[in-house]
């Protein structure tokens, strides 16, 4: 896969760039809905990808490589999926051909996430839903109905 390639399996939910934590003695790890402070929580996009390590030195690069050893990828994630063997789900912008169809399925942190600066304590936002793939997005694509003026064959 080229480098193009591997990019565009990123679905821009920005599940990955909220805040989680992980206990010290049992390894228990959980979400929050605190974003990242480059996260644009509207486009669900990195504001300053490319230079975001300067920015966020323990932003963690996703390679192929790095895959399995990432416990903390949402299970919508496609390069969880891909490294699983796993089909990419409907509402993926490489399925569906728009990059509006994760938000549409309400996968995506847009009107969920708190900005980072805004937050406080970390420990006060714990959630649950980053962790869990939406009942919406788990079903089959959304049927499309004919446009009027315009029958179908």
């Amino acid at each position: 896969m080229t480098r193009a390639e591997w990019e565009s399996l990123c679905d821009g939910c920005g599940r990955c760039c909220l805040h989680k934590l992980r206990d010290e003695d049992t390894e228990r790890l959980v979400f929050t809905n605190v974003a990242c402070r480059l996260l644009d929580t509207e486009s669900c996009r990195c504001r300053d990808y490319r230079n975001r390590r300067r920015h966020v030195p323990d932003c963690v690069k996703l390679t192929p490589a790095r895959i399995a050893q990432i416990d903390w990828l949402p299970p919508s994630c496609a390069y969880r999926l891909v490294a699983e063997g796993k089909d990419l789900h409907w509402w993926h912008p490489l399925v569906s051909g728009s990059a509006e169809t994760v938000h549409q399925a309400g996968v995506s942190v847009r009107g969920r996430a708190v900005a980072e600066r805004e937050a406080g304590v970390l420990e006060d936002h714990v959630v649950r839903w980053p962790g869990q793939v939406p009942r919406a997005a788990r079903a089959p694509a959304p049927a499309q109905t004919p446009k009027q003026g315009n029958p179908e064959p």
